[in-house]
């Protein structure tokens, strides 16, 4: 699976949440709500989530694996970072 495109939304004015993220794969599906927390070690990538009734978050998209986890958030890090240093 090849990341094709990554955009970043910047958000100002939130203490830790820095920015959105979309991503699309392979030139044929998009991902929406991914957002860049900078957490205690540095920035980390949250997948798409949604509140249930009970107050609990879950997640609506994720990779299945770890190794497609770590390429997904390099890649929209590499572009936030991009995006942070030119402006």
């Amino acid at each position: 699976m090849i990341i094709s495109e990554v955009k970043i939304r910047r958000v100002e004015g939130k203490d830790r949440f820095k920015a959105w993220a979309t991503v699309t794969f392979d030139d044929s599906f998009r991902v929406h709500g991914l957002k860049i927390i900078e957490g205690r070690n540095g920035a980390f990538v949250a997948m798409p989530s949604r509140r249930l009734p009970n107050g609990e978050f879950i997640d609506t998209a994720y990779p299945l694996n770890q190794e497609l986890r770590e390429t997904i958030q390099e890649k929209i890090l590499e572009e936030y970072n991009q995006k942070t240093n030119s402006s």
